[in-house]
C-alpha cells in the first residue's frame, strides 16, 4: 500500500445536516451510485432555548462522509445546495476537503466510478499540500478493531488518535464487488501527526489491518495548515 502512489486530485466531501435531509442526501448518493459514504450522528451545540427561539428544530444532526475526485465532489456539492436548500435554517452546510493520500483500493473504485483518476489535472493547489507539516489521518476500520489499529500507529510513530463511531451505508453490490466487508457499524480512528511519520504509519496499517485483515481497513490523509498541542 502506498498511499501517494497516484497524485489525483481527492477531496472528503462532508455534509452536516438534520436527520430528515440526511436520507434525502443518502437518496442522492445512492442515484449517483458513488462508492464510499459513511454516516454518523452529532449533536448541535445551541442551546435548546435558542433553538425554539430560532425555529431551528432539533438539535440532531446527521454527518455523511464521501470521497470523490475534485470535479465531482464540486458538482455534487452544488446539487446538494441546490435540492437540500444548504444555508436556509436548519438545513445543513456541505464542506469539501483536500486529501493527500489514499490507499490503493479507493483509487481503484473511484476509477470504477468515474474512470482513470489520473486523468484529471492536477492543480496548483495540490502541490501547496505538500508543503503542510502535518497530517491528519482516517482510518475507516470495522467496529472493534480500533485498538488493534492504534498499537500498530503506535509502534509506527503515532502519538494518540480519536475514535468516531459511524456507519457504512455504500451500496452493497458495490462494496460486494470490491470485496469489502457487509459489516455496517464502523469505526473511524483520526489521528494527527507530523508529515514525515505520516507514510509509515498509513503504511503499517494497511499492512496489518487493511482490506486483507479482519479488520478492513481503508486510509485517506488530509493536510493540516496549523496545529497546537503536538509541540514539545
Amino acid at each position: 500500500m502506498n498511499p501517494n502512489e497516484k497524485k489525483a486530485p481527492l477531496r472528503a466531501l462532508l455534509l452536516v445536516t438534520s436527520p430528515k435531509l440526511s436520507k434525502k442526501a443518502v437518496d442522492m448518493f445512492h442515484r449517483g451510485a458513488i462508492p464510499i459514504l459513511y454516516k454518523w450522528t452529532a449533536v448541535g451545540t445551541a442551546p435548546s432555548e435558542m433553538i425554539d427561539i430560532l425555529g431551528l428544530g432539533s438539535p440532531d444532526k446527521s454527518v455523511l462522509l464521501t470521497i470523490l475526485p475534485k470535479p465531482f465532489a464540486d458538482e455534487m456539492q452544488k446539487k446538494l445546495k441546490k435540492e437540500l436548500k444548504l444555508g436556509a435554517i436548519d438545513s445543513g452546510i456541505a464542506a469539501t476537503l483536500p486529501l493527500s493520500g489514499a490507499n490503493n483500493l479507493i483509487i481503484r473504485m473511484l476509477e470504477g466510478f468515474c474512470g482513470n483518476v489520473n486523468d484529471i489535472p492536477e492543480r496548483k493547489e495540490e502541490t501547496a499540500m505538500a508543503e503542510s507539516k502535518y497530517s491528519l489521518i482516517a482510518a475507516v476500520i470495522n467496529q472493534g478493531y480500533s485498538e488493534e489499529v492504534m498499537d500498530v500507529a503506535r509502534a509506527a510513530g503515532a502519538g494518540g488518535g480519536t475514535v468516531v463511531h459511524s456507519r457504512r451505508i455504500g451500496n452493497k453490490e458495490t462494496l460486494g464487488f470490491w470485496g469489502m466487508s457487509i459489516q455496517e457499524e464502523k469505526e473511524m480512528l483520526f489521528i494527527v501527526t507530523e508529515n514525515e511519520n505520516k507514510l509509515k504509519i498509513m503504511q503499517a496499517i494497511g499492512e496489518k489491518c487493511g482490506m486483507h485483515s479482519e479488520a478492513k481497513g481503508i486510509l485517506v490523509s488530509l493536510p493540516i495548515e496549523n496545529v497546537i498541542g503536538l509541540d514539545d
